[in-house]
């Protein structure tokens, strides 16, 4: 619903676009490319955020906002559905995020039976794939990382290596797992994290991580610096 709202305000951006008829299928000028381009970004965008749109209705919304007809709801109809709406949406995303945790908790109780990971009191589990020899974070040091976050299903939403450079954060200021990690790991060390959605995201999740995800890491702790320290 977010996702589709956003569209509609970078739509509005473009401020007013005069539509001709055209036959369908027909590309020719810059308008009629553009305007392909704005439809094509809008349905995708749409049928990510929204998968059970009806997609006739939608389209008569748009052509009769585009050719200036009158709406078919009031005013008052307008302000019920959209209320209504937005009660079935909450309860779509409550029910997907409940399945997210009920599926991070039997990962987490499998993976914990496996003889090389380690779990620790607050349930964070850990694989030492490289011990370091280096010096241990402290909580309020900065650290220099490499990193590969995904989720359990493989799917990849942030990576140092991608970019090519490793990140220097806080150790304080990132999520309860790797403040947790970082503070039993030492600088040379590689560890794969599996992190628990409490001391993630939680329930909120964010843009790239659904609500009650459980994350895996890669990490590389390249080094450890003092606060302050330059880079």
């Amino acid at each position: 619903m977010k996702r589709v709202l956003c569209l509609t305000l970078a739509l509005l951006s473009f401020g007013p676009v005069v539509l001709q008829a055209q036959e369908p299928g027909q590309l020719d000028t810059t308008m009629q490319k553009a305007s392909y381009v704005i439809g094509r970004k809008f349905g995708t965008d749409i049928k990510s955020g929204l998968p059970n749109v009806d997609v006739k209705a939608l389209l008569l919304g748009i052509t009769e906002a585009l050719e200036g007809k009158d709406s078919k709801l009031t005013d008052e109809q307008v302000q019920a559905t959209m209320i209504e709406f937005q009660k079935m949406m909450i309860a779509e995303q409550q029910k997907m995020a409940e399945a997210d945790k009920k599926q991070g908790l039997e990962f987490l109780a499998e993976n914990a039976k496996k003889p090389n990971v380690k779990t620790t009191k607050t349930g964070l589990q850990y694989i030492i794939e490289k011990e370091g020899t280096g010096a241990t974070p402290k909580a309020a040091d900065d650290v220099v990382c490499h990193y590969k976050g995904t989720l359990i299903d493989g799917t990849v939403f942030d990576s140092s290596y991608d970019r090519g450079e490793p990140a220097r954060f806080p150790v304080s200021g990132v999520i309860a797992g790797w403040t947790e990690a970082l503070q039993l790991m030492k600088a040379g060390g590689k560890w794969k994290l599996f992190i628990p959605s409490e001391l993630a995201y939680g329930e909120r999740g964010n843009q790239a991580i659904p609500p009650n995800s459980v994350l895996i890491f890669d990490i590389e702790l390249l080094e450890v610096l003092p606060p302050g320290a330059e880079k």
